[in-house]
């Protein structure tokens, strides 16, 4: 049978074609939905700073990410039953193990998909990256949402938003949390076909947004959006305190 790619397919949040049901409307998502490690998961701290699951161990040290990003001109499309900020130029990237992940997408979700400490917040922004092989790499950041302040209530770097022409020009780190403190995990990408394996990192720094952002995106954007909880299953989930060991 010929395989019918995510574009061609309708999904959604609910009903029919809800979470549930993604496996069974094309062998595209049904081979993704094999993968064993799905996200997204629940993630625990312990009063001394390491993940409750089982399975988890602890560095406390930085984890072997760097970021290279930069002022860049971003565009927006909406698609996969969200809305999405790409780069004109991809010029923004990450080293991983050395290996060079460049940003293409910035999306978001309404209410988080992951979950801290039993807290589920009211926004998750996810920033993904791609490999020369087409490897995904994703950085989920968790926001609440203030009537107060600017874009990013702590954060004053300069964001140009044109909204009447869809053009926006900022530098992707107003998205990053000072404190780089995070959980890191393998697991799959969160929208049809969830494939796997893709390498997670949850900063766990909660940072407030200003609700009226969100609010000119709410006609483009359903408001919930989120995928359940995946079982975590017998996987390892490091946590890593984002200070480099002297």
């Amino acid at each position: 049978m010929k395989k019918i790619k995510n574009m061609d397919v309708e999904w959604g949040y609910s009903g029919e074609r809800g979470p549930e049901h993604w496996h069974e409307l094309c062998d595209w998502y049904k081979e993704g939905a094999s993968y064993p490690y799905q996200s997204p998961i629940a993630l625990h701290h312990q009063t001394d700073g390491s993940t409750v699951t089982k399975t988890a161990s602890t560095n406390l040290s930085l984890n072997e990410l760097a970021f290279y990003y930069v002022q860049e001109h971003f565009t927006e499309k909406e698609f996969k039953n969200t809305l999405h900020f790409v780069p004109y130029d991809t010029k923004s990237y990450v080293l991983f193990h050395e290996e060079k992940y460049v940003l293409t997408d910035i999306h978001f979700h309404m209410p988080s998909e992951h979950i801290i400490d039993e807290q589920q917040e009211e926004l998750e922004f996810h920033l993904v990256h791609m490999n020369e092989q087409g490897e995904n790499l994703v950085l989920g950041i968790l926001f609440t949402l203030s009537d107060e302040g600017g874009l990013i209530l702590q954060d004053q770097e300069e964001v140009v938003w044109d909204y009447d022409n869809h053009a926006e020009w900022f530098n992707p780190k107003i998205f990053l949390p000072q404190n780089k403190s995070h959980f890191y995990y393998v697991g799959s990408l969160t929208t049809p076909p969830t494939k796997g394996p893709i390498n997670w990192f949850v900063f766990d720094t909660i940072r407030p947004m200003n609700r009226r952002f969100i609010h000119q995106f709410r006609e483009e954007v359903a408001e919930n959006n989120n995928r359940p909880l995946q079982p975590t299953k017998d996987r390892t989930i490091t946590y890593f305190t984002g200070v480099k060991k002297e």
